[in-house]
């Protein structure tokens, strides 16, 4: 698929998309690479556009430059958005009550702390970026030490085995001090999001750097 192609493809999942508008969103392609400008009215709004991007056959990477812009009657201000967001992480079961800190600073939380699993962490994001009058969202929650699994890349191989829509012969895992390494090639984003799914699925798992490309 040319360049060209990809970028009507791309322009019309995004028009498809009843979240988001359009309109205000620029798109450039090289190569595969989709760059994404412009505007949007909301975070929640700017992660939507770049999810329904790499849904598209084709796209090998995404550079998303959108800005979130909010009309400034609503604008929302830090200490507002800092207690709401600890209101919604105080009565979200899935992550541990007070163990996620929140900061705010022009709209941009930063959340920190530590949790045990990944899917704890990813959950404590989830639920911040939606609020409104947020701009942006660093994760910078750690994950606590666990007791060390015996064969961590078994473990990973195994989960690969496991899960139907993986590829496992196409992805090489390293693994150095229960910091994970995948490298190969993959048929789309969504095999991606798989294998770094599955690979954070194990227990003595401290960071997984995802080089996976898509073919």
């Amino acid at each position: 698929m040319n360049d060209k192609q990809l970028r009507r493809n791309v322009l019309g999942a995004l028009e498809f998309e009843p979240s988001i508008n359009a309109a205000n969103i620029g798109v450039a392609v090289d190569d595969g690479v989709v760059s994404l400008s412009g505007h949007v009215a909301s975070y929640a709004e700017k992660l939507t556009a770049e999810h329904a991007v790499w849904g598209v056959d084709g796209v090998r990477a995404v550079a998303d430059e959108i800005e979130v812009r909010y009309p400034g009657e609503k604008q929302t201000a830090d200490d507002e958005i800092g207690k709401r967001a600890l209101s919604i992480l105080k009565w979200y079961a899935v992550t541990p009550p007070g163990a996620v800190k929140v900061t705010v600073q022009k709209g941009c939380i930063v959340l920190a702390g530590e949790v045990d699993w990944q899917y704890q962490r990813r959950a404590a994001e989830d639920a911040v970026r939606k609020l409104s009058g947020v701009t942006a969202v660093v994760n910078n929650v750690k994950l606590r030490p666990m007791a060390e699994v015996a064969d961590i890349r078994k473990e990973i191989e195994d989960a690969f085995a496991r899960h139907a829509q993986l590829e496992a012969k196409a992805i090489r895992v390293s693994v150095l001090d229960g910091n994970v390494s995948l490298e190969g090639v993959v048929d789309s984003w969504s095999e991606r999001e798989a294998a770094e799914s599955a690979a954070w699925s194990v227990p003595g798992v401290k960071s997984v750097d995802d080089r996976l490309t898509i073919g």
